[in-house]
């Protein structure tokens, strides 16, 4: 599957879901955020207060568990880490924190302009800006350093949590919360979003598809073999929204978005710029959780927690646009990736 053919595979399989999950009841525009469905998750189990975006959202417990699976059958299971895992934490809060203030992730993004939301062309915008930004560091020396090989228990604590939480998804205790409004009481039946979220996770595993890898390797490399799968989700997801009359061009009034412009760029450069030094967007540091990296699992309660801050604080935009708070998280969010990342390039070249 990491080839040609199955990066554009797996990128049509990722588009006719996101497509078909808002058919089914997912938020317009939103048939796959890994940004937005880990923020309902960390309202479901009460990380915040935000009433409108809380479900345990089966597509992020299916990613992990697909990736884990199929790594697990493929041999590629391998448990490593201990690379910087505070600095991964901290730029992973502010990664979330920044796809929080455009409202989604590099895939949402995507999706977003499949469903005719000129409001993402300036996030892409920002997001290939703040990726060049990062592959720039890359290119002066920047590194979080070495992972290696750890306990292999360490390996299956993220793919358990999500089987405890699917469990919790089916029996729905009283103390996992569910919105009664909003985003986060739109979902589709949660068996078909548990399937697709599977189905994605191994495909994603095998293909290695990544938007921000996609977009530093055809600028470093000139390779553009991963961009490639995000050509093919914005194809086979725009079809999609034809057929289902889910295409409404315009910048105004669309689901889950807000027309503040710069905040929507500065938003996305943030998250590319940090997806960079991470070595991957949500996504694929996502699936990268699955196959037993706890660097990335730490990445993946980083995501949680930014997510968290950013409901609790008033840091996440909303559709009348960005808070006075969020706009301040992300200058300063940039400023702090910015330090991690110089501090890193120094002390890397004093080794």
């Amino acid at each position: 599957m990491n080839d040609k053919k199955g990066i554009i595979i797996t990128g049509a399989v990722i588009g006719l879901f996101g497509g078909l999950l808002v058919k089914l009841g997912n938020p317009l525009n939103m048939g796959i955020c890994v940004a937005c469905f880990i923020r309902d998750i960390a309202g479901s189990i009460g990380l915040h207060r935000a009433g409108v975006v809380q479900y345990l959202r089966p597509e992020i417990l299916g990613f992990v568990l697909g990736a884990f699976i199929i790594a697990r059958l493929t041999g590629e299971f391998k448990v490593t880490g201990g690379s910087s895992p505070i600095s991964r934490f901290v730029i992973a809060m502010f990664v979330m924190i920044g796809a929080l203030v455009f409202l989604g992730c590099p895939l949402r993004m995507v999706l977003r302009l499949a469903g005719g939301d000129w409001n993402a062309i300036l996030g892409i915008v920002g997001f290939v800006l703040g990726v060049l930004v990062g592959s720039q560091f890359l290119k002066k020396g920047f590194t979080l350093g070495r992972s290696y090989k750890i306990n292999k228990t360490s390996g299956y604590i993220l793919p358990l949590i999500m089987v405890l939480f699917l469990i919790l998804r089916v029996i729905k205790p009283g103390f996992i919360i569910f919105s009664e409004s909003g985003p986060g009481a739109a979902y589709a039946p949660w068996i078909i979003a548990l399937i697709a979220g599977l189905v994605i996770g191994i495909f994603a595993q095998r293909s290695r598809i990544c938007m921000a890898g996609g977009i530093r390797d055809l600028y470093l490399i000139r390779d553009n073999h991963l961009i490639t799968g995000f050509i093919s989700i914005f194809v086979f997801a725009f079809i999609i929204n034809l057929i289902f009359g889910n295409f409404n061009p315009g910048f105004a009034g669309q689901p889950a978005a807000h027309t503040d412009w710069l905040w929507n760029l500065l938003g996305m450069f943030l998250t590319g710029f940090g997806s960079v030094l991470l070595g991957g967007c949500p996504l694929r540091q996502t699936i990268l959780a699955g196959e037993g990296n706890t660097d990335s699992a730490v990445t993946f309660f980083g995501y949680l927690v930014g997510a968290a801050i950013a409901h609790n604080f008033g840091l996440a935009a909303s559709g009348s646009g960005v808070s006075f708070a969020g706009k301040f998280a992300v200058i300063f969010g940039i400023v702090v990736v910015g330090l991690i990342g110089i501090s890193s390039i120094k002390l890397s070249r004093s080794n």
